[in-house]
């Protein structure tokens, strides 16, 4: 036993030793690093399959939910052009109330004179000739204005 314990506190028992317990811890650490490296991928990949599962469910919803509110905002767009014919209409109505602005669209439009006035109408030569050639189409039958306009617009394509 003497030798067993002379060699036990030797300096090489003693390196010895001291390297197979770091070899040892080494090795463990080594092991818990691998299995925590395996469950970790094993949770992020969990975790991704989580993540891309809410995205898909929520895609849909968030779509409609982005449709609507442009939806939305059309609609109110909509409602405000409405809101200013509707005050245009109003002030054209108010104008029509008024006697003044009635005769004097009336007498542009309808060409009415006051009794007493003179009334004038200035003919432009060209308007004469356009009504015309509208009154030669108006003689002929109906058919025949039909097949010209067939020939007109056949022309117009070449």
């Amino acid at each position: 036993m003497a030798v067993k314990d002379r060699d036990r506190f030797s300096t090489a028992t003693r390196i010895r030793l001291l390297g197979e317990q770091t070899a040892a811890r080494v090795y463990r650490s080594q092991t818990k690093r691998q299995a925590r490296r395996s469950r970790l991928t094993g949770r992020a990949a969990l975790l991704a399959l989580v993540v891309c599962s809410l995205v898909v469910a929520l895609a849909y919803p968030i779509r409609q939910y982005v449709a609507q509110r442009a939806e939305i905002a059309d609609l109110e767009q909509q409602k405000q052009q409405a809101q200013e014919r509707v005050e245009e209409l109003r002030d054209l109505k108010a104008r029509w109330q008024d006697d003044a602005y009635a005769e004097q669209r009336i007498r542009e439009r309808l060409h009415y004179v006051m009794p007493g006035e003179t009334g004038f109408i200035v003919v432009d030569p060209d308007a004469a000739k356009q009504a015309r050639t509208d009154l030669g189409a108006a003689d002929r039958p109906w058919y025949a204005n039909v097949w010209d306009g067939v020939d007109k617009s056949d022309a117009a394509d070449r």
